[in-house]
């Protein structure tokens, strides 16, 4: 039996994990999205696989991505975060994870959750895309544009468009799976 035909990127074994089971896999969890909004945000200007072996680490150091927890953080908290190895130790990031998850409750009593709000920006239902290669991927679109420019007005950080375009990849709102690979056709019946 061959190995299964994935998408480039998914070479080491925790990428493929993570491939297999969750990126493109729709979320309409309010947590789960929260976590890859500051999970996403973390990774900026790092690789992705840096981030997924921190994970771990970043749950139990943000309290489990409660938002409701992470956004009374305090000062002292910070400073506490940034003496923790096991997760990105950028003043920036971790600042912008506290002031997300206060922007993030309040997307969420206007629109009854962030599952709700979020996609909106799709018409509810993932894009599916027809991606050939790698290179046909691009790096924003328009629907990751408007979110980014929605998000940023809502008073959140570290969501320019290419990382909102990465967000709506891992959270399912597009499905970027290539055509060759075998989650494509999985995730495109889930519509």
């Amino acid at each position: 039996m061959g190995e299964k035909s994935r998408c480039g990127w998914a070479k080491s074994e925790i990428m493929r994990l993570y491939h297999d089971t969750e990126w493109g896999v729709p979320v309409h969890d309010d947590r789960l999205q929260f976590e890859f909004l500051v999970l996403e945000g973390a990774q900026a200007g790092l690789s992705w696989e840096t981030v997924l072996k921190k994970r771990e680490a970043y749950r139990a150091a943000f309290d489990q991505f409660d938002p409701e927890k992470v956004a009374r953080y305090t000062a002292r908290r910070v400073e506490k975060l940034l003496g923790n190895a096991g997760i990105i130790r950028n003043r920036l990031k971790v600042e912008s994870a506290i002031k997300n998850a206060r922007a993030f409750l309040a997307v969420r009593e206007a629109f009854e959750s962030f599952d709700r709000y979020i996609w909106r920006f799709v018409g509810g239902r993932p894009i599916v895309n027809r991606r050939g290669s790698m290179a046909d991927i691009p790096p924003r679109s328009a629907e990751s544009d408007a979110l980014s420019k929605d998000l940023k007005a809502r008073g959140f950080s570290f969501v320019g468009s290419t990382i909102v375009y990465a967000h709506m990849q891992a959270a399912g709102l597009v499905n970027d799976h290539l055509v060759t690979c075998f989650r494509h056709r999985q995730l495109a019946k889930r519509r």
